[in-house]
């Protein structure tokens, strides 16, 4: 589908009642995320609680996007690419660790299950308003910087999120190095095709 093409469903995404209902849906998500993390927040220096909760994280800077948009009917330089690539990020890779547990354990659990299909959910809707809202070249620069700092925090510092088996760490931290470069290669693509 081509960029003009997919504007005719921009309208939906833009409707004010679907605003409302994803940014009830992704600050209810981030509250639960939170909870989430609260084992890990707890044995993590504050000082770092920054570079933990990835994904609660993330939907919590999508809802603010969101409502900006809503409200002042605009996106917000550098704080929207940063909530829908981040979305995109998070979603996807917390759909492989989860996908990758089940392949190990050989048994799903319902909790996992609803993590999968909301952290799904979270990247469509990531995918959704980047393609409606494109990033300016400066603004892909900035994010790029960030996420790769935040990669190589998780994993040199230890502070990525806590795994189902200490033997996922050695396929999910080569997995989440790709699915960054994979993003910032995408989005970069997305801008030179914008400005066609």
């Amino acid at each position: 589908m081509t960029l003009k093409r997919f504007s005719k469903f921009a309208q939906l995404f833009l409707h004010p009642g679907f605003l409302k209902i994803l940014i009830i849906i992704n600050i209810l998500g981030s509250i639960y995320g939170y909870y989430w993390y609260r084992g890990q927040l707890a044995a993590t220096p504050v000082k770092h609680w920054l570079f933990v909760p990835d994904s609660p994280l993330s939907t919590t800077l999508f809802a603010l996007a969101i409502i900006f948009l809503l409200y002042q009917k605009r996106k917000v330089l550098l704080l929207s690419f940063l909530a829908f690539i981040t979305v995109i990020k998070y979603g996807f890779w917390a759909v492989f660790v989860n996908t990758h547990y089940w392949l190990l354990a050989g048994q799903i659990h319902w909790v996992e299950v609803m993590l999968w299909l909301s952290h799904l959910g979270m990247a469509v809707q990531g995918i959704i308003y980047l393609i409606i809202f494109p990033p300016a070249l400066w603004e892909w620069g900035v994010v790029s910087i960030w996420l790769v700092i935040n990669d190589y925090v998780d994993y040199a510092w230890g502070l990525h999120p806590y795994l189902y088996l200490a033997e996922q760490l050695s396929v999910v931290q080569p997995f989440t190095f790709c699915l960054t470069a994979v993003l910032i290669i995408t989005s970069l693509l997305l801008i030179r095709r914008v400005r066609r």
